[in-house]
């Protein structure tokens, strides 16, 4: 189903669309409702839950650049299972 975004700055306003819903079949969503769209996916019987898009990491450059870190030697040398 197509979305849209309307703003509004007053009770009044949000209170005519809510009338305006019952005759043109449309539902309205509290402002938080991005946070609870978020889609969880279950893998496993893990629940993964995506990111934060806005969180900066250009920060975490300035730690890496330059570092020879190789993802292939960490997943072989952090995640080896031990038999036991």
């Amino acid at each position: 189903m197509p979305e849209i975004v309307v703003k509004y700055k007053s009770q009044r306003t949000l209170e005519a669309l809510r009338d305006f819903a019952k005759y043109f079949d449309y539902k309205i969503l509290s402002g938080n409702s991005k946070a609870k769209k978020a889609k969880q996916i279950s893998l496993n019987g893990i629940t993964i839950i995506p990111a934060d898009p806005s969180i900066k990491t250009v920060d975490l450059s300035e730690i890496f650049t330059g570092s020879s870190i190789d993802p292939s030697q960490i997943r072989n040398e952090a995640w080896r299972r031990r038999r036991e």
